[in-house]
């Protein structure tokens, strides 16, 4: 079982010494960047990721080449880019797992929070309650009370164990000791048909897996984790509205270079990705997807990474939750 009262530190040779000259840093870049995704071909980061290299390799002058390198939750692209040489050219784009959690529960040799240098969050997906209509709820309220009546008799899926989707429901489990067991799936296609077929009957996702049922009166959406009601959702309440206060989950993606990277190499990095999300095409294809654009600041990027990680440490803590 994996200790988890203390966060993982770089082991010695972990990542290679390597430093960069100031002339360096000023011509960069000079060749072709490496985009490492810790997941296979065809998801969320490389629909991202294609979508903002345009705009990105029109600020650098230089190709974007986009490289799935999946396996072990997406630890093992993470731990390439983390021992990749910091000089620019090898660069993350993961999600939110791979920046706050796994390193809570999968074992791994750097904890990212040290490793890695954020760089922006390049989308949010905000978490979505949805049910079946079967389920006597039509509300998080209401679902929480047929839970307490009938514990012990409701599944919640997720798509996969470990993700921001598991502990978030965890984490509504400890704070309403609902009794609920959990149904974890290979991604969100076959959690989506087990809730229809009312197999699961709660599945917290982003609003695009759920949404075209929902329209057809197949699914209900019982809340929103986010901070504001969604856009696309005005009449689903928030949790926090649900009365539960700081209950904002997102299963977002975001761009992240290896410790070591000059500031430099990092805020011209960061102004192409900002550059290429405030494109209006690529805001307008991100709302088809269910995706937000997210409008932080470098500086609460890195903050949230550390309130987050430290969010998810303490509900692992508290539910003596591992996986296998």
């Amino acid at each position: 079982m994996i200790r988890l009262n203390r966060r993982k530190i770089l082991i010695a040779g972990a990542v290679a010494p390597f430093t960069i000259s100031s002339a360096q840093a000023a011509s960069y870049p000079e060749r072709p960047i490496r985009i490492i995704i810790p997941y296979a071909a065809g998801g969320v980061a490389e629909t991202v990721t294609r979508l903002l290299a345009v705009g990105m390799e029109r600020k650098l002058g230089q190709k974007l080449v986009i490289e799935a390198k999946p396996g072990a939750a997406g630890n093992i692209g993470t731990l390439e880019v983390a021992r990749a040489e910091p000089d620019g050219y090898t660069i993350l784009v993961a999600a939110a797992n791979n920046f706050v959690i796994n390193q809570f529960l999968i074992k791994m040799p750097v904890d990212p929070l040290t490793a890695l240098v954020p760089i922006a969050k390049l989308a949010d997906v905000p978490i979505v309650l949805f049910s079946n209509p079967s389920v006597p709820a039509r509300t998080l309220t209401e679902f929480i009370a047929h839970g307490r009546a009938n514990p012990g008799k409701l599944n919640y899926g997720t798509p996969s164990s470990g993700t921001v989707n598991h502990l978030f429901i965890e984490r509504l489990k400890q704070a309403t000791g609902l009794d609920l067991t959990h149904v974890p799936f290979r991604g969100s296609p076959p959690a989506t048909m087990a809730l229809l077929a009312n197999d699961i009957q709660l599945f917290p996702v982003g609003l695009a897996a759920g949404a075209s049922h929902l329209r057809e009166g197949k699914l209900t959406a019982l809340a929103a984790a986010t901070e504001q009601r969604l856009p696309a959702l005005p009449d689903v309440a928030t949790v926090i509205e649900s009365g539960f206060p700081g209950f904002i989950a997102s299963n977002w993606w975001g761009m992240a270079a290896p410790k070591g990277t000059p500031d430099t190499i990092v805020r011209l990095l960061r102004a192409a990705a900002v550059e290429a999300l405030d494109d209006p095409a690529v805001a307008e294809r991100f709302a088809t997807l269910g995706l937000l654009v997210p409008h932080e600041t470098r500086e609460q990027f890195v903050a949230s990474l550390k309130s987050e990680a430290d969010l998810w440490l303490q509900t692992i803590q508290r539910g003596n939750i591992t996986i296998q």
